[in-house]
């Protein structure tokens, strides 16, 4: 069950990429085939005894296969779907400030059984990885507040909670393998390069909807290497999994190798799939179905109603 729930979140995470364009039988048929043909393969090479895991590659919650996995689906999606037709033309605003706190709050106390969980039992390391967790976070959204405040002299709801995300998202390959004070170093280096990330994507033609990308892709990167920078068998307790800081300079080119697997794999197989999926049915919803809502034509409801209203829009 436990697994099971990693490959529904990883499956969702790529749907923030493709929001409001992508068809949802499309959706349903290339996420179906993505889970059996580039997901699970990535969990064995890491978790099921395959030639990562042999090498000894550590991702003690899913950084490579979950968040870096994620994250380049996302990206191949996003590209091979295109941009939605208001983008970037309309100011495309947050729904709703307090929602979005509201969900990172519940998002960072799932975590903690997400990340303290992979531990598959009450003890030590468990402990561990929900320290961790807690603290990672929290040097993310200190730096990620701090950058908002150079930038442009204010600080950010939305800016907090896409920064709590991330170091979330960093700390997941490490959580069980580094120490507190690690983790906080982990999660404000974090902060950096997704919080640029954004800024630069912002400025491109990429529509990533949720910023799966700059978030999870980058966030899960980042993480899985500094795993390598920052794991301590004192504390982990696994043989040779120490990071360059605590003499095994060897292990950061180990994480290196399964960053790039996971990317180059993900991305190809997940741009084929897409092909045949697209070559089955359509992949895009039409204008027409765009302008008013892939909600309302694809699902036949609204989360609110606005002016017109259901009935009459779907008159027109």
């Amino acid at each position: 069950m436990l697994q099971g729930t990693f490959a529904i979140i990883t499956a969702a995470l790529i749907s923030g990429a493709i929001v409001e364009r992508m068809r949802f039988p499309a959706y349903v048929t290339f996420i179906t085939l993505w889970a059996l043909v580039v997901y699970s393969p990535v969990a064995h090479w890491v978790w099921g005894g395959g030639w990562l895991f042999k090498m000894g590659a550590l991702d003690f919650a899913g950084g490579t296969v979950v968040h870096i996995n994620a994250g380049v689906a996302a990206l191949v999606a996003a590209l091979v779907l295109g941009k939605r037709r208001d983008y970037p033309s309309s100011q495309l605003l947050p729904h709703n400030v307090p929602f979005t706190l509201l969900g990172a709050g519940l998002l960072w106390f799932g975590w903690f059984g997400f990340n303290a969980g992979s531990a598959l039992a009450a003890g030590p390391s468990a402990a561990l990885a929900f320290t961790t967790t807690m603290l990672a976070p929290a040097g993310t959204l200190v730096v990620w507040t701090l950058l908002d405040l150079i930038r442009q002299q204010k600080s950010t709801a939305v800016g907090a909670a896409t920064g709590i995300v991330v170091g979330l998202v960093a700390v997941t390959p490490a959580a069980g393998f580094i120490g507190p004070m690690s983790a906080i170093v982990l999660g404000g280096i974090a902060a950096v390069p997704s919080y640029f990330a954004l800024i630069w994507r912002a400025g491109t033609q990429l529509d990533d909807s949720l910023d799966v990308v700059a978030a999870h892709g980058l966030g899960g990167t980042v993480g899985a290497l500094l795993t390598g920078v920052f794991a301590q068998q004192s504390l982990n307790g696994i043989p040779n999994a120490n990071g360059l800081l605590f003499g095994n300079p060897a292990q950061v080119g180990i994480q290196a190798t399964a960053v790039a697997a996971a990317i180059v794999y993900s991305g190809v197989m997940s741009f084929i799939l897409l092909k045949i999926v697209g070559a089955i049915m359509p992949l895009r919803a039409s204008a027409q179905d765009e302008t008013f809502g892939l909600d309302l034509n694809q699902h036949g409801e609204e989360a609110y109603i606005h002016g017109e209203g259901m009935s009459s829009a779907m008159s027109h």
